[in-house]
């Protein structure tokens, strides 16, 4: 198993810290940033296009629950199910930029900031 460290490329699009996550420490999954099998999910693929590091770089959607790609059913259920604030996280993302979050949740060694 990897250990816990601390890097921004291992901040997902949508503000998860795929650095604290089993399935990336167990080498289940190669993070957000690196998984070409995730092209299903809406805010990878918008996040690309527009050339983001995550949705705190948007512009058009400053409020992320106002955009129907961050928040839609699928997000509600995960949020729901894993207590995650990704709303959270893209604001923490904002106000502290992307390297200090990404040193933060290692930190803590979590994935994602709690509901």
């Amino acid at each position: 198993m990897k250990d816990i460290v601390s890097d921004q490329k291992l901040v997902a699009y949508c503000g998860l810290y795929c650095g604290a996550c089993r399935r990336y420490l167990n080498d289940k999954c190669p993070g957000c940033h690196d998984n070409e099998k995730a092209s299903w999910c809406g805010i990878r693929t918008c996040c690309i296009d527009s050339k983001y590091e995550s949705c705190a770089d948007c512009i058009e959607y400053p409020d992320p629950n106002s955009c129907g790609k961050f928040n839609n059913f699928m997000s509600k259920i995960f949020g729901f199910i894993f207590k995650s604030n990704r709303v959270a996280c893209i604001q923490k993302i904002k106000e502290n930029g992307i390297q200090s979050y990404a040193d933060s949740m290692a930190k803590q060694g979590i994935q994602s900031i709690k509901r």
